[in-house]
């Protein structure tokens, strides 16, 4: 989401704008589905023209995806209405011209299979048909029962469809509508609304394999107290999301927190910053790019007591001793992947005064190409932040937005600075060589 600055009022990021989107339905229960996602990729900025086959028209009606979508909805290759602006009763070629995706959800194994072969016997299969492949991209997202699903047929047509150049986003798992529980259920629409956002997203960290902390830390006192933050792991979050929709494989190692893991992302939960420190050298050596965004514990009581501290009735105060954690980023800054250029560390700073300079002195402390910083009161557990982009050159500010949006813009900035931070080394490599 994205906050006005007038108000607090949320509205939509508009994430598809300018994007036109054919969604095609075949039959199947999960069609149900597919008016809240016609909704959705409208409510992100899309255009949506809806196309059916005779068997989605017996689960879900054409007058509710017009509803929804605010455009006649197409059921027949015969269909004379014009299209494209154009009045020759081409639907099936006018509709996929003018589409910047083709959507089929739900996708039945039935169509799949009609799909793979080439057949084209209604308008939904002649437009996937007749569209131009390197132009026009096929996404589909499967539904069926779980047999189904994991029969060999449909998995050889899955990956055949795959070759062929379509993208395939997955199944969910749970009950399904037939009584049977297991894998073959469509996603849900938030899940293909991700996936459909992140299908267009420049993929500027294609290949690399990103390593992000998030959240805070909790350092027990005892089995029912500890010492904690008020990180809610949000701007973490995010960009694991944005980098994984910039190609990256992305690996998140989260505190305590409550939220949702990004689609397509690994999660490890842990606690404590030695739990942190832990989950996060095991990673590094095989990351290319680490973000530590988490608010990790500077301290942590010496000893953490057994059992809970009671009240007694007498007046004596219970003494905390503390020793100094582990600094995560700093460990992962002088590890040899980071010394020799393999591993970008991107440092996170969280003040409450004297931004820059705080966010300055920290970046040459723990010896990291980028620092960024934000002050925690006014973005600890908000929707929206702030960040300076604070490096050897200077600093840059990124005014207040989404933290989606914010982690998109900052994955860009990655990008770009780790690949002149690769060429910089490369430099310095080849003038000590000389």
């Amino acid at each position: 989401m994205t906050y006005e600055q007038a108000g607090s009022r949320a509205v939509p990021d508009l994430d598809l704008a300018g994007k036109h989107i054919v969604l095609g339905l075949s039959g199947g229960i999960a069609c149900y589905k597919a008016a809240e996602l016609c909704r959705a990729l409208i409510k992100h900025g899309a255009t949506v023209q809806v196309v059916m086959t005779e068997a989605a028209e017996q689960f879900i009606t054409a007058v509710t995806l017009q509803a929804l979508s605010g455009r006649p909805v197409y059921t027949s290759q015969w269909d004379s209405r014009a299209s494209g602006g154009m009045d020759n009763n081409m639907a099936h070629i006018n509709l996929s011209r003018e589409a910047d995706a083709i959507v089929i959800a739900p996708c039945s194994a039935d169509f799949m299979a009609k799909l793979l072969h080439g057949r084209a016997d209604d308008l939904l299969s002649l437009m996937c048909l007749a569209r131009p492949i390197e132009s026009v991209p096929l996404l589909i997202a499967p539904a069926m029962n779980r047999e189904m699903w994991a029969h060999p047929a449909t998995q050889r047509n899955m990956a055949q469809l795959q070759a062929d150049g379509a993208t395939i986003l997955g199944v969910g798992s749970g009950f399904q509508a037939c009584g049977e529980t297991g894998d073959g259920r469509m996603l849900e629409p938030p899940e293909l609304l991700e996936d459909v956002v992140s299908f267009f997203m420049p993929k500027v960290l294609g290949g690399q394999q990103v390593l992000v902390t998030a959240g805070p830390t909790y350092e027990a006192i005892d089995p029912v107290r500890g010492i904690t933050n008020l990180s809610s792991g949000k701007m973490g979050f995010a960009l694991a999301r944005a980098a994984r929709e910039a190609g990256a494989q992305v690996t998140l190692v989260a505190g305590p927190v409550s939220l949702d893991t990004p689609r397509g992302v690994t999660r490890i939960d842990v606690k404590s910053a030695r739990d942190m420190l832990h989950a996060v050298e095991t990673r590094a050596q095989n990351a290319t790019v680490f973000i530590a965004s988490a608010a990790v514990a500077d301290w942590r009581p010496a000893t953490a007591a057994s059992q809970k501290i009671k009240k007694d009735g007498s007046s004596e105060t219970p003494q905390l001793a503390f020793t100094e954690n582990p600094d995560i980023l700093a460990t992962v800054a002088r590890s040899p992947a980071a010394l020799s250029g393999q591993l970008f560390c991107v440092g996170f700073a969280a003040e409450s005064q004297d931004l820059l300079e705080n966010a300055q002195a920290k970046r040459l402390r723990k010896k990291v190409p980028l620092l960024v910083g934000n002050i925690g009161p006014d973005t600890f557990g908000k929707d929206h932040n702030t960040l300076v982009l604070v490096d050897e050159h200077g600093s840059v500010e990124l005014a207040q937005a989404s933290k989606l949006a914010l982690a998109r813009k900052l994955v860009k900035e990655i990008a770009v600075r780790r690949a002149a931070h690769l060429a910089a080394l490369s430099t310095r490599s080849e003038s000590h060589a000389t």
